[in-house]
């Protein structure tokens, strides 16, 4: 379609199996207008409209509105998340930002630059031959089997690894392994002690490329676990 993209994990190119697909449709301007000047809570009533929308063409489907997206479960176990989105306009034309609902708290937009994220994920992807996707996708694996029931969101951990990683990379064809004091794992355990005075406070987390902030409030001590276990 040409106004939606793959966002989130697959997106960012750290899916799993198990992930699920999140999509970004982008809105026209006048449904922003129309439901950001409702009295109330306009963002919850976007996502519902969305929901409808979506239940005309499956109607024998599992559809909900969940915070921020529209989720749809199909019976195969296909699970897509539906972000509604607008393309934020300022004095030079379009950019790539795009505003999307958030019905928590009475209701408020929320901003996100999925491209900028993905293009930043993508570049140090491969300036670490492989080891940011490789990273990401086995801390979301052991998320899944060992701390499935706790909530880990992958833009945590995408952002976190992005930082954390350091100059780590995956040897190179004819490079020689230059002996290090702690392992990999080691270092990435230890950058999150260091923010996070051993996980005490909550950091800020800000996502790759886009500069964002992330929401590290749920999810930070689940992701010290995860390191813990994999060291």
């Amino acid at each position: 379609m040409d106004h939606s993209i793959y966002v989130g994990s697959y997106g960012r190119g750290t899916a799993i199996n198990t992930s699920d697909l999140d999509v970004l449709i982008q809105l026209p301007d006048s449904e922003f207008n129309r439901f950001s000047s409702m009295y109330g809570n306009g963002q919850s009533r976007l996502l519902q409209a969305v929901k409808n929308a979506i239940l005309d063409t499956y109607p024998n489907t599992d559809i909900k509105g969940d915070g921020q997206v529209v989720v749809v479960s199909f019976t195969d176990g296909m699970r897509f998340e539906i972000l509604p989105a607008f393309k934020v306009q300022n004095y030079w034309g379009y950019d790539e930002t795009y505003r999307y609902p958030d019905t928590h708290m009475g209701g408020n937009w929320m901003t996100t630059n999925p491209k900028a994220e993905q293009n930043a994920m993508k570049q140090k992807n491969s300036s670490t031959n492989g080891l940011l996707y490789e990273t990401c996708k086995h801390i979301r694996y052991i998320r899944g089997t060992k701390y499935s029931s706790y909530h880990l969101s992958g833009i945590l951990i995408d952002s976190f690894v992005y930082e954390a990683m350091g100059g780590w990379h995956f040897t190179r064809d004819g490079e020689e392994h230059v002996p290090s004091q702690k392992t990999y794992e080691e270092t990435l355990l230890q950058h999150y002690n260091d923010i996070s005075m051993y996980g005490m406070f909550t950091p800020r987390i800000i996502a790759p490329g886009s500069g964002l902030p992330v929401d590290s409030t749920k999810g930070w001590d689940v992701l010290g676990k995860v390191l813990n276990y994999m060291v």
